[in-house]
């Protein structure tokens, strides 16, 4: 017994039954015979729906495979022609769940109706009850409870629950139950299980049809908040299957009445269908039209509804929406659903207008959309509020209605359509979406919806300069004013998710469409240092933009400016742009897989350029009409671009080189002709492949140019190899003068020792002093002429006396000994002792004193 519930003393035992019910199998195969076994079968299923008894906590692990195989078997009894049992059945699964109060005893009979498969065989039993409503209405009440269990729901799907269920959602009942339970239970499907799976087994006529006229039934005839509920529920589930491309919306008639629905309060029409129904401002139909505004953006992708959303008017309606809540009040829409609907009608317009383009001319889209961007950025007093799906970001202000606006523009400028594009320039729409006012609206603030702004204005202005001068002019130096800021982003923003690394891609495309091509921009943007930072961004070496940098820079070195600005340019570690792109160079080969040795040098002289992947294809037989793989090859990396960039610097006087950069320049500026080469070795292994043979003179021809290409191969190896070897002969050389130098350093250094040493030898020894001294005698004599005039007078230029081997003169300069240390009036006072020297003397040490003054040389005179 359940410790938590006393149960009903009639509450059958689990170790009964089995006995139990094979008493009620016998009863039900005997009802279709005798009608008196009715009664009893329902007595016993009402036992049925009672907690079991159970002696022991393991009786109900024990006896598991039986009440398992006994709740089954109540799925089984559904097909006994009685609808007393029938319904006393399903009472009884209903029982599982309306358990009071809730036990474990109920969660125990919910599991083994799971793994019995009980929720399957209700779902087949429903072909028995097609015909008997109060029967159906039970089966469905019972399925209402089993899909609230995934477990369950997957059983259901199995046994086409979905399609079954919405095939009958028109059948007559007066209570309307039959509709309230079969969406309760396709709701409870959808939340459990696949969507694409429910989805496609609701995509047939079969289905569709029924839906379609329930739910316009609801919409004309509903007037209960219930109703109008149901109605929208059932509209989600249309838009859902509206979303499969194979569903047979339009074949059923549902994609035009919903096309109609939902533009008729905006669009006058005299169809039936609409000609009294009218809107409320009720919560449920604000609901409804959002609802059928999706349903409009969903069917938009299906071409096959273009012309029914053409004849329903559809563009005309949702620019209804495009301008300002003019009269909010009691009697309509309040402002917060008027702002609501408003943007939700101008992010369907977004997908909706680029198919229906002749619509959008007509209804003077152009001229709607750039007056309601100038309605965003005035000073209309306008607070919006924000609180809705395409609101974000949106309180308080226009950003919201601006960003979806521009979302508009930019889909139909992209589809570069002439007069489209003509009648907006016209309009001045470059100069519009050029005004600071709405290029750096909240530039305070940087989150995603101002850079979704900004990157969707650079885009428009992309698409509409592109190949028009005279745009690109109007576009000029104010332009190049706004895309020089978002060019001098901090690179840690690229990686914040907020949208920096779309908005850098847009500056750079603004600029490839609408600078390039005009001198008067280009020249500005020279003027701004703007090659400076291109430069600065190249050198960050993130992959994905350094192409389309690399491709801004060929088409601007045709500017004769260009090229001192890249060779002025330096980065960090005073890098300059030439050791930058043979860097990327580099790094491009080295992911390429392209063989170098250690130093760069050549390894294939037959193809210096093929890397490892190209290497792996081999040579594929291909149309003449299609590229093959080396030249494919030059588009998906940035080789060609940097050698076209350092074609227009020249290969000379290039600053900041090494000799490895040498090394690998030399391949740089052959690789036109490997290039050719490798295109020439394509078309002969193509021939080896396809068993062509060449007539003799092209194929004399082949071999030549193979030949040449393969000897420029070596040419460059070999001119590599010179470099390396002159570079380390330099290196030999500037290593030797390093040497040369340190040993003149340290033979001068001997020299003064020397000399320093024969000073101490000549004071400390008098002998040592007097041999100097006539060695000093005999090297003056030894100087002095031989020859002497006649009558001529001597004069001696020595000092008899002296003992110093030095020149003498009238004044010498001697270190003099401090008084300190020879005696004096000061000789024994603090000061002297302050001032004593910690080297040398009578006081040699005398811890704790600094030395202030150094030793100084005085000038004495000699008489």
């Amino acid at each position: 017994m359940s410790p938590s519930h006393t149960p009903n003393p009639s509450s059958p035992p689990l170790k009964d039954l089995a006995q139990i019910f094979k008493i009620l199998n016998l009863c039900a195969e005997k009802i279709q015979d005798q009608e008196a076994f009715i009664e009893p079968t329902c007595e016993i299923l009402k036992l049925c729906g009672l907690p079991f008894l159970k002696k022991k906590l393991s009786d109900e692990v024990n006896y598991t495979p039986i009440t398992l195989e006994s709740i089954a078997q109540l799925g089984y009894l559904m097909r006994v022609p009685s609808s007393q049992v029938r319904i006393q059945i399903c009472k009884c699964i209903i029982s599982f769940y309306h358990a009071e109060p809730p036990n474990k005893h109920a969660n125990y009979k919910i599991q083994m109706a799971e793994l019995g498969g009980l929720a399957e065989t209700l779902v087949l039993s429903l072909a028995l009850v097609e015909n008997q409503l109060a029967e159906k209405l039970w089966v469905l009440k019972a399925l209402q409870h089993l899909s609230t269990s995934g477990v369950n729901c997957k059983l259901m799907m199995k046994a086409q629950a979905a399609s079954r269920i919405c095939s009958h959602l028109n059948d007559a009942d007066p209570s309307g139950q039959l509709l309230f339970r079969s969406s309760e239970i396709l709701w409870n499907l959808l939340e459990n299980m696949s969507k694409e799976e429910i989805v496609n087994q609701l995509s047939n006529l079969e289905c569709i049809y029924p839906l379609k006229e329930v739910f316009v039934n609801l919409l004309m005839h509903g007037f209960r908040h219930y109703d109008r509920q149901l109605r929208n529920d059932l509209l989600v589930i249309a838009t859902l299957i509206a979303e499969n491309p194979g569903a047979p919306m339009i074949e059923s008639g549902f994609t035009k009445q919903l096309i109609l629905l939902a533009t008729f309060s905006e669009v006058k029409s005299h169809n039936p269908l609409v000609r009294g129904l009218k809107i409320t401002y009720s919560y449920e139909d604000f609901e409804l039209k959002k609802l059928l505004f999706n349903m409009v953006a969903v069917l938009a992708k299906d071409l096959c509804a273009v012309p029914l959303l053409n004849e329903g008017k559809v563009v005309l309606a949702l620019f209804h929406y495009v301008k300002p809540n003019e009269k909010p009040g009691v009697h309509d829409w309040s402002a917060a659903q008027y702002e609501e609907l408003q943007l939700h009608a101008i992010a369907t317009l977004a997908s909706v207008a680029p198919l229906l383009v002749d619509d959008y001319m007509t209804c003077q889209g152009n001229t709607r959309l750039l007056m309601f961007l100038e309605w965003c950025v005035g000073q209309d007093p306008f607070f919006g509020q924000g609180n809705c799906f395409h609101g974000a970001g949106g309180r308080g202000n226009k950003l919201a209605q601006m960003r979806y606006s521009l979302r508009v523009l930019r889909p139909v400028v992209s589809l570069y359509d002439e007069a489209v594009n003509l009648d907006l320039c016209d309009q001045g729409a470059i100069n519009q979406l050029l005004g600071k006012h709405i290029a750096n609206k909240s530039k305070e603030k940087e989150d995603a919806i101002v850079l979704e702004i900004q990157t969707d204005i650079l885009l428009i202005l992309s698409t509409l300069c592109e190949n028009d001068l005279h745009r690109k002019e109007l576009f000029g130096c104010e332009g190049v004013d706004i895309l020089i800021p978002f060019m001098k982003m901090d690179p840690n923003k690229l990686f914040s998710g907020l949208g920096h690394n779309r908005l850098l891609f847009s500056t750079l495309d603004s600029l490839w469409c609408c600078v390039m091509g005009c001198y008067i921009a280009e020249d500005y943007f020279l003027k701004k240092e703007g090659i400076f930072l291109l430069l600065d961004l190249l050198a960050l070496k993130q992959k994905n933009i350094c192409n389309l940098i690399l491709g801004i820079l060929v088409e601007f070195c045709d500017h004769s400016k260009t090229a001192s600005h890249i060779n002025t340019w330096r980065g960090k570690k005073d890098q300059t742009a030439a050791s930058l792109l043979i860097h990327l160079w580099k790094q491009e080969e080295l992911e390429l897989g392209v063989k170098h040795d250690q130093d760069g040098r050549i390894v294939d002289a037959k193809k210096p350029l093929v890397g490892n992947l190209q290497e792996q294809q081999g040579v594929i037989p291909m149309p003449a009409n299609c590229p093959s793989i080396a030249i494919m090859e030059v588009s998906e990396n940035m080789r060609a671009k940097i050698y076209s960039v350092l074609c227009k610097l020249g290969f000379e006087n290039l600053p900041g080189l090494s000799a490895k950069d040498f090394v690998t320049l030399a391949v740089i500026r052959r690789y036109l002709d490997f290039k050719v080469g490798e295109v020439w070795s394509e078309i002969c292994a193509e021939l080896k492949e396809e068993t062509f043979r060449p007539v003799t003179p092209d194929e004399e021809a082949l071999n030549v140019i193979s030949e040449a290409s393969e000897n420029v191969g070596k040419m460059v190896a070999t001119l590599q190899t010179e470099m390396l070897e002159s570079q380390q002969h330099q290196e030999l050389q500037e290593e030797e003068k390093v040497y040369s130098k340190i040993h003149a350093i340290h033979k001068q250094r001997e020299m003064v020792n020397k000399s320093w040493e024969d000073f101490l030898t000549r004071t400390s020894n008098y002998e040592a002093l007097k041999k100097a001294k006539r060695l000093q005698e005999k090297s003056i004599e030894a100087s002095r002429s031989k020859s002497r005039p006649q009558n001529a007078t001597l004069h001696s230029t020595e000092i008899k006396g002296l003992n110093t081997t030095i020149a003498s003169g009238r004044l010498v300069t001697v270190e003099s000994t401090p008084s300190e240390l020879i005696g004096g009036p000061l000789a024994d006072t603090d000061l002297a002792l302050r001032k004593l020297s910690v080297r040398g003397g009578a006081l040699k040490k005398i811890k704790g004193v600094k030395v202030l003054d150094p030793f100084k040389k005085d000038s004495i005179s000699v008489k």
